[in-house]
């Protein structure tokens, strides 16, 4: 007999209806261990502080045994296949969690474990194009803090990376209003902007920063240079130099939240009195992380309502 089991690669892989279901598990009590006895294979191959100490928290919660593995244990396409290894990992896991390079990896080992007679769920705790699992912790805080989400704004500025792209389709989903605010170079594409207006979002480039973050609900950066991108980062600091969320800028949305995935680099893509003052939720999104990943493993094993 052939099954098939859920997988989230991508915020787009849930309805808006089953977002809102996986941030509600997020904070219910757990009443079942749904993987005692049971392990989540998570694969690294690149460095994890708050991803792997979320992760493996949240699948302590839930009864299971996390296992962290790193990129030289298991060498994606140079010791075996990317298929290969989704594959092995399936005979021990009941669910493969992976932080890769390129998104295609993880199609692939999707299309590898997720059908057959013992089908296993695959996630994305980073690609070069989402950062899926980290928009669901964005997501809870922004609905913890105004206590819905519906109507709200919200204002990325910097480069709009993996994180930016997440971030806006799970805003799309949620009837968020988004404004990303990049310089030339490092803004969404226009295909971009078309997935999350697909999603039903209501999505729009705007040049100027201060304009994007006037009158915002929620303030966004992240680093300007991420994991991989050394070769450019004297270039993309040039760039981004206006587009730093300092005490400047928000003054522009006194009434704001302000949220960073995390590393920070104070001084460069936000300052350190935004960063630690009033306004910011940093770290209630940081511990978030672990709750809405606990949320979307119920929702994966079967607490989808």
């Amino acid at each position: 007999m052939t099954a098939t089991a859920r997988s989230f690669l991508s915020v787009a892989d849930l309805s808006p209806e089953e977002l809102a279901r996986v941030l509600d598990l997020s904070e219910a009590p757990v009443a079942t261990p749904l993987l005692a006895g049971k392990g989540v294979a998570l694969v690294f191959e690149h460095p994890s502080a708050r991803t792997r100490n979320a992760c493996e928290m949240a699948v302590v919660q839930l009864g299971g045994h996390p296992l962290s593995i790193r990129a030289e244990e298991i060498g994606l396409d140079t010791r075996e296949t990317a298929e290969d290894v989704a594959r092995t990992l399936a005979c021990y896991h009941s669910v493969v969690t992976a932080r890769v390079a390129r998104h295609s990896t993880l199609e692939r080992m999707r299309s590898a474990v997720t059908t057959g007679t013992k089908p296993v769920p695959v996630v994305n705790l980073l690609s070069d194009r989402e950062h899926p699992t980290q928009a669901l912790a964005d997501l809870l805080t922004i609905r913890q803090r105004f206590g819905r989400l519906e109507g709200l704004t919200l204002a990325y500025v910097g480069d709009a990376n993996n994180v930016c792209r997440s971030l806006v389709g799970a805003a799309a989903l949620a009837g968020v209003r988004a404004r990303v605010s990049s310089p030339a170079g490092y803004c969404l594409s226009d295909g971009d902007l078309g997935w999350a207006s697909g999603l039903g979002g209501d999505v729009e480039a705007v040049s100027d920063p201060e304009e994007a973050v006037a009158g915002a609900d929620v303030v966004y950066t992240d680093v300007w240079v991420s994991m991989g991108q050394n070769a450019e980062a004297d270039a993309k600091r040039v760039a981004l130099q206006a587009f730093r969320v300092d005490e400047r800028l928000l003054s522009r949305a006194p009434e704001a939240i302000v949220l960073h995935c995390l590393p920070a680099h104070r001084g460069e893509e936000i300052s350190a009195g935004v960063l630690d003052g009033p306004q910011s939720a940093v770290w209630q999104q940081a511990e978030n992380r672990m709750h809405s990943i606990r949320g979307l493993l119920r929702f994966l094993l079967g607490e989808g309502g």
